[in-house]
């Protein structure tokens, strides 16, 4: 099939930032009570991709969800400013990809993440000129599969594919009727799809409409 577009999940796809996730948090968290300790690097990586009332639910569940809500504002905000000047782990080739596909197509992120993560992910590691578009979560309060459509639209794309790393990355990229590659070196596993080990390797399942 011909693409004119590849858009992106971020985490376990574009980059790992659970390590830096790790230190904000224990810093975000220091002052909260009922907060025995803060989440490993090992739990984070099991909830990207998650929605915010999805992983807060997973690695606290002993809160309610409006305390969740404050708390992962709380985390938010301190990760931010940590990932903006920090900045995390690129996955090998990343930059390499996504030179050689934006001189081919326009390429968007869509994440389940905060307003301000994928600014700070482009920002971090000097990448806004690659990218058309970003859209998350935490902007427009919609579901990854919507806001995959949304992207598409915006783009004005007729035959986008969705590049990630779960099976909720999957089930987004089916409501959002788009073709899915599994990124197969990021946090999950998906069967019966097509798959890259490495970044580098997504080249060689594309063609291009244009």
């Amino acid at each position: 099939m011909k693409y004119d577009g590849v858009l992106f999940d971020l985490d376990g796809t574009l980059w790992n930032a659970t390590e830096a996730i790790a230190v904000s948090w224990e810093m975000a968290l220091r002052d909260a009570p009922d907060i025995p300790r803060p989440p490993t690097v090992r739990e984070l990586e099991g909830v990207m991709g998650m929605t915010a009332e999805q992983l807060m639910a997973a690695l606290f569940p002993h809160i309610t969800k409006e305390r969740g809500a404050e708390l992962f504002s709380r985390c938010c905000e301190v990760e931010n400013e940590y990932l903006l000047q920090h900045g995390g782990r690129l996955y090998e080739g990343i930059e390499a990809l996504l030179e050689t596909l934006s001189k081919e197509v326009p390429l968007a992120i869509v994440s389940n993440c905060n307003t301000e993560y994928a600014p700070c992910f482009l920002k971090a590691h000097g990448l806004e000129k690659y990218f058309a578009d970003w859209e998350c979560s935490g902007r427009t309060g919609l579901p990854k599969g919507e806001n995959i459509k949304l992207v598409a639209e915006r783009l004005g794309l007729q035959a986008p594919v969705y590049v990630g790393d779960t099976p909720l990355d999957y089930e987004a990229a089916k409501v959002a009727g788009v073709p899915f590659i599994h990124a197969a070196y990021g946090f999950g596993k998906v069967e019966g799809v097509p798959s890259i080990q490495k970044p580098l390797e997504l080249p060689g399942l594309l063609q291009y409409s244009h």
